[in-house]
């Protein structure tokens, strides 16, 4: 790696945007379910305002990953960011109108900036030789340990005092807005291109011209990515989808107020990032298998936990625990499935994997929030738990094959 490469620069401004945007996705977290039943009036589909949301970002992820790979991942990520902004606006002028159109419009929006946003990640991989990928990516990640405490500190006091209804919202969302702007404004600083990075590191390690992007067929059967898109597809589509309906479950199931739900997310939002600069060199020490099934574990005691919890402190405690499982998983596929492609197949590698994740946690939203509504919080600990932990004997499995025979690795 040459030393005039800006990777320490590049790195703490991909660390301040996620900061900034992992604010936003406190509000989205928070209220798209409130939201979207009190600009349309439909109570029985709550988690539909999530699952559109899912769905809108899964269309985008691999589109987007195949964008990141031709034209580069900085230009990408700024349109993601413009486009949270127009979200957030449409999705303010939704709660003043009462239009459904627009709040449809701008989840949808919204959705597709989620999945340009989490692409960030293929940035952070490009700057970072494999043994210390997990830690770079980690690195980029630790800025929304600020987005953590940004949130609940700019959201919770706009909530305070006020009646729950559609236009209390709308100045929320307006400064969800005016935070995208900022992010795109950040992103814009990037420079060069972390895909240039990736290409010149490249060089640099193997000396021979870069081969040409395999298929994505081809890229999928390589040995290691499959296990690696099983467990990233069952922790961030449970992950979404608990975390989509926590502030309807706080504020209509255990009876607290609006405001109490923004502490308990940003809780989650510190889970999924306090400790992601121990956990990258925890992963890139105990490897990658391991550290998915040590992470969808720790996801399911959280998800189960929420039979018996319904204090604002337990709810909390048990969302972070489900924050921290989600980035040990989280992580240790992204480094997993970094380290099987090259710079010009790795944002198509990772796009496809976040589009079948996010249209899971899209179906999941839905049938979570009909659980939730139709049979109550135990339904949605319950399942959720059963699919966030059936695969990890499946993958202690294949390690253990795995070391008998190297090429299932």
């Amino acid at each position: 790696m040459t030393p005039e490469l800006p990777i320490r620069r590049n790195t703490i401004l991909l660390a301040s945007t996620m900061a900034v945007f992992s604010a936003v996705v406190q509000l989205v977290a928070a209220v798209s379910s409130l939201t979207f039943v009190l600009v349309t009036g439909i109570e029985g589909l709550l988690g539909l305002g999530p699952a559109i949301f899912l769905t809108a970002s899964a269309l985008t992820a691999l589109p987007a990953g195949r964008a990141m790979d031709r034209v580069g991942r900085k230009p990408v990520i700024a349109l993601g960011f413009l486009m949270a902004a127009c979200g957030c606006f449409l999705t303010a002028l939704a709660t003043q109108i009462g239009s459904a159109i627009a709040v449809i419009a701008g989840f949808a929006l919204m959705g597709a900036s989620g999945a340009i946003a989490l692409l960030i990640r293929t940035a952070a991989g490009d700057m970072y030789p494999p043994e210390r990928r997990a830690r770079g990516i980690s690195l980029v990640l630790f800025g929304s340990v600020f987005g953590a405490i940004l949130g609940p500190a700019v959201f919770s006091p706009l909530f305070a005092g006020k009646d729950l209804e559609a236009d209390a919202l709308t100045v929320p969302w307006l400064a969800a807005g005016g935070m995208a702007l900022v992010a795109l404004a950040i992103s814009w600083a990037v420079r060069p291109d972390p895909k240039v990075i990736a290409e010149q590191i490249g060089a640099a390690t193997t000396q021979a011209p870069p081969e040409p992007p395999a298929p994505l067929r081809e890229i999928i059967r390589r040995p290691g990515v499959i296990p690696a898109m099983v467990a990233a597809l069952a922790s961030f589509s449970v992950m979404v989808s608990v975390m989509n309906l926590t502030g309807y479950m706080v504020v209509n199931h255990h009876h607290h107020t609006q405001s109490d739900v923004f502490p308990i997310i940003g809780a989650h939002v510190l889970g999924m990032y306090a400790l992601v600069l121990v956990v990258g060199t925890l992963i890139d020490r105990i490897g990658r298998s391991p550290s998915l099934a040590l992470g969808l574990a720790v996801m399911g005691v959280s998800c189960i936990g929420l039979l018996w919890v319904d204090s604002v402190v337990g709810t909390a405690v048990l969302l972070f625990g489900l924050g921290l499982g989600w980035n040990l998983s989280f992580v240790a596929a992204t480094a997993e499935l970094a380290d099987r492609t090259a710079p010009a197949e790795r944002g198509k590698l990772l796009g496809f994997n976040d589009q079948m994740a996010a249209l899971l946690g899209a179906s999941l939203a839905l049938l979570g929030g009909a659980a939730l509504e139709t049979l109550g919080v135990a339904a949605l600990a319950i399942g959720a738990t059963v699919l966030v932990t059936a695969p990890i004997a499946w993958l202690m499995r294949r390690r253990r094959q795995a070391a008998a025979e190297p090429g299932l690795a």
